[in-house]
């Protein structure tokens, strides 16, 4: 099946074109357009490092009006010495190109024992699949750029190796996609704003989008917004610094704050979170995004460090309840400073892991009842917060193999719009 639709496909390049211009693509069709439906697997892991996040759908209608329908979904997490070689590669000092080169297959070889479980979950077939979609993971983004060598390099690193996924379950993958909007100039992130664009823009209500994962991010979606108009960018830590905390006040029992139960238990210390409130990410200008390099471990041991100083002794609850509510200030904050001056929001709706904690859903609760904004979370809606991003990527892998634009330059920067993803064509 993959073979005979890249050969059709490679006879009619002429009649493909990008999503938002009409005009002929440069970019090689390598599923035709006039497919009516088609199967896409979509792949995340993200800053927290939980596992792998794999999505089945269907994805039908225009580019411009796509409709995807969620098959299946399931979440593999990692094999806990998988997860801990994966975090020695966030640190400059045990992150080899030795290590870097093994995990990239590795985390191959796991992606592709996703793709396929999902799809067994569907009751489908390898064969039936059209196109994998994967972010991989990222150990290290860096979208300031440098011009220590006289040229101006910002850089980005997911690892996942794409043929190998395409090698082991047979179906055409698409892989780091971040690296496209870069070379455009962009920051190459975020990115699932183009498929909340696609997918969940209003005509009569402005409405903010916000993942929380490791790091949080907002989208921001004006009523009736055409392209041009979306705007995203990351808030600053989601679930990274909790995580972090939990982790080393548990001595690693833990991994994360189950439901905020631990942060329900205590109060905000609001001389450290005044101090945390002071860090320069959360008044730099747009387009901003940052990740584990700014607010990863050792972020967090500098926060253990002061609540061990001169004689503070702040409880575990006391301190998760603290940076459980900086995650929430932040995304006021964000919404206070970047939105509010232009657009009044109806809704936050919130996805991602750090919809299921209550404490956090509380704080952000209280935060935006002052803005008049109601906080939802992606089931409120009948969708599902886990699969948000997987979907995103099996719609944007869609779209690559396709020829058409799947970025959105006002969101990153970049200087154009750019069909992102490197495709691997199984032998």
């Amino acid at each position: 099946m993959i073979l005979s639709d890249l050969n059709t496909s490679r006879t009619s390049l002429a009649s493909c074109s990008h999503g938002n211009t009409g005009k002929a693509s440069a970019a090689p069709c390598l599923h035709g357009d006039n497919k009516p439906a088609r199967l896409a697997v979509g792949m995340m892991s993200g800053t927290s490092v939980d596992g792998i996040d794999a999505a089945l759908v269907e994805i039908s209608g225009s580019a411009e009006r796509p409709r995807v329908r969620l098959l299946a979904f399931e979440n593999k997490p990692f094999p806990p010495d998988v997860r801990r070689q994966i975090f020695e590669l966030f640190r400059p000092e045990t992150s080899t190109v030795d290590r870097i080169g093994y995990m990239n297959f590795l985390l191959g070889e796991l992606y592709a024992e996703a793709a396929l479980s999902v799809i067994r979950k569907a009751g489908r077939r390898p064969e039936e699949i059209d196109v994998i979609g994967s972010h991989g993971q990222t150990i290290w983004h860096e979208p300031v750029p440098c011009t220590k060598d006289g040229y101006p390099v910002s850089y980005t690193v997911q690892i996942g190796e794409g043929a190998v996924i395409a090698e082991h379950t047979g179906i055409l993958t698409v892989t780091d996609f971040r690296v496209a909007d870069m070379a455009a100039g962009g920051q190459g992130a975020p990115l699932v704003p183009f498929s909340e664009y696609l997918l969940y823009r209003r005509e009569n209500e402005t409405i903010l989008l916000q993942n929380i994962g490791g790091i949080g991010n907002m989208t921001v979606l004006p009523a009736a917004a055409g392209p041009e108009d979306v705007y995203a960018f990351d808030t600053g830590p989601g679930n990274m610094i909790i995580d972090a905390a939990v982790s080393a006040l548990t001595d690693g029992e833990k991994a994360y704050d189950a439901g905020g139960e631990m942060a329900a238990r205590g109060t905000v210390n609001q001389e450290l979170l005044a101090l945390l409130r002071k860090d320069e990410y959360y008044t730099l200008p747009l387009p901003k995004s940052t990740g584990r390099e700014r607010f990863g471990l050792q972020y967090t041991q500098k926060i253990l460090e002061w609540c061990q100083g001169r004689g503070r002794k702040l409880s575990p609850a006391d301190l998760l309840a603290t940076v459980t509510d900086l995650t929430a200030w932040s995304i006021a904050d964000a919404y206070e400073r970047y939105v509010l001056p232009k657009y009044h929001a109806s809704e936050l709706i919130v996805g991602g892991g750090g919809s299921y904690n209550r404490t956090l859903l509380s704080f952000l609760s209280r935060r935006f009842a002052s803005y008049g904004v109601a906080v939802k979370t992606q089931e409120d809606l009948g969708e599902n917060s886990d699969a948000k991003e997987a979907v995103a990527f099996a719609l944007m892998a869609d779209l690559c193999v396709r020829g058409r634009v799947n970025s959105l330059p006002g969101v990153t920067g970049a200087k154009k719009a750019s069909v992102m993803g490197k495709i691997s064509i199984p032998g």
